[in-house]
């Protein structure tokens, strides 16, 4: 059920074919998902040690496919929250500021990407030219190192470095940057969290 979401994630539709018959439906679609870390939830918990060891985190997150995971681009590990979390002052920037961040980037891209029916999913030669990194300054050729260098490091697929230029293209139009940095691949990276363990695992 859960690999049958890799058709409309990847292609923005999902085909029933039967004997005699085939239909497509539009099915563009931002998933938003969640899962815990092991069957009993708590699983690099501070203090609790699982009776079933590290077996348990890895047979329950095995129930996700990597092929599935490929086509996530942002995951995001939250850690339970402790008695010190609750007093903690509060953020440096709240809302408000962090959606004025959001629109003036949302502006960006709606710019870049106005001939396109769908920007926010740009065809991957489109993206790929947005988030060029091959510019003279040396700031640029780090970034575009550091890409390739992650591609060779962590045996990304061509998805996964696509995707992880996109959310780049992202974290720059955040900071108001014309151009894709260094820093910016880094955080795209660490946001494939699981996918990255599961690569290096593997290696």
């Amino acid at each position: 059920m859960l690999d049958a979401l890799r058709q409309p994630l990847e292609a923005g539709e999902t085909v029933i074919a039967r004997a005699n018959h085939r239909i497509s439906y539009p099915s563009r679609i931002q998933l938003i998902a969640a899962m815990n870390p092991c069957r009993c939830g708590r699983a690099g918990e501070p203090g609790y040690a699982c009776r079933q060891g590290r077996g348990c985190v890895e047979r329950y997150q095995a129930r996700i496919s990597g092929p599935l995971l490929d086509r996530i681009d942002l995951q995001i590990e939250v850690p339970a929250v402790s008695a010190a979390d609750l007093v903690l002052p509060a953020a440096s920037e709240g809302s408000a500021e962090v959606r004025a961040r959001v629109t003036a980037a949302r502006k960006i891209q709606a710019e870049r990407f106005a001939a396109l029916k769908h920007p926010a999913r740009a065809p991957m030669p489109i993206a790929t030219e947005a988030c060029s990194m091959t510019h003279r300054r040396s700031r640029s050729r780090r970034a575009h190192l550091a890409a390739r260098e992650a591609a060779d490091a962590l045996g990304l697929s061509a998805r996964a470095i696509t995707g992880t230029l996109r959310v780049a293209r992202t974290l720059a139009d955040l900071d108001g940057e014309a151009r894709v940095a260094r820093i910016h691949i880094a955080e795209a990276l660490s946001y494939r969290g699981e996918t990255l363990r599961r690569a290096q695992a593997a290696a």
